[in-house]
């Protein structure tokens, strides 16, 4: 995955683009990268790729860690301004993906912190964040950590109106489904059927459907909500799944799924066109 692009300029997030993939043995779900609507001024890192390279080879020669990765974790801890939490995040993804063994090293402590910073005013530093957490992404033992901090990314993305378009019409792959089979983590289940019920709730609104959208045929909104899409059936598997917040959530989708959402504004949504009735 390439790095999301930055440009000088205010900050300002209009849009997002979201991509959802599958990866072998286990589902993996992470942006794709925030829309051409992000300008920012890429933070200074003293840390340079060169230097880091020089810790990596170092480390190989000598048999031991540089220290590096650790110190910058370190420092995310302590309180810092937005441009030095930047930075430091900035140089946390570039020695992820040079100093392979040290990030190995790293505990879900350490992605936790990388995630808490999604929730920081500033949008350069959560830019930062999801950088860093792509290049950690890299290592199986974090995917599924990550996995539920991205969903519930993309589950916040989803309550803004101007967003919510590009994350439905974005491009997953066919077996993007199987994120809802019952097999699943159920702290991944949960995570995605909220981002399932906000999508839902989000297209039913006035504001949205007031306008008459057009989406790609493999696009995240023909998935879930497509006429072909076995959204209905996964729902039905999840409602008696062993963990009871995974059965409340998938019920709340399926009461969400209740109003047609192939019309422009109507007053009412008539139950007889639900796509849990006749047996679609």
């Amino acid at each position: 995955m390439s790095c999301i692009r930055q440009c000088p300029g205010q900050m300002d997030i209009r849009r997002g683009v979201v991509s959802l993939a599958t990866g072998a043995g286990a589902i993996y779900l992470l942006y794709k990268a925030i829309k051409a609507g992000i300008k920012c001024q890429p933070p200074f890192c003293s840390a340079s790729p060169i230097c880091i390279a020089r810790l990596a080879i170092e480390r190989e020669r000598h048999g031991r860690h540089s220290g590096e990765l650790r110190r910058l974790l370190n420092s995310l801890e302590c309180k810092q301004d937005a441009y030095t939490k930047s930075m430091i995040l900035h140089s946390i993804t570039r020695c992820v993906y040079l100093l392979e063994s040290e990030a190995s090293a790293c505990t879900n402590d350490d992605v936790t912190l990388v995630g808490s910073m999604l929730d920081d005013k500033d949008n350069s530093v959560k830019i930062q964040a999801l950088n860093t957490l792509k290049a950690f992404s890299g290592i199986r033992k974090f995917r599924l950590k990550i996995q539920v901090q991205a969903i519930r990314l993309l589950s916040n993305l989803a309550q803004k109106n101007d967003l919510l378009y590009d994350i439905l019409n974005c491009h997953v792959h066919s077996n993007f489904l199987n994120l809802f089979q019952s097999t699943q983590p159920g702290s991944l289940l949960f995570e995605v059927l909220v981002f399932a019920e906000r999508l839902s709730e989000g297209r039913s609104s006035p504001h949205y459907r007031a306008v008459k959208w057009h989406y790609n045929e493999q696009s995240l909104h023909e998935a879930l909500f497509g006429d072909d899409s076995r959204l209905a059936d996964r729902l039905l598997a999840l409602v008696i799944h062993p963990e009871e917040d995974v059965q409340i959530q998938a019920c709340k989708v399926i009461v969400s799924l209740q109003c047609p959402q192939d019309v422009g504004i109507r007053p009412s949504c008539p139950p007889s066109h639900s796509c849990f009735n006749n047996g679609e």
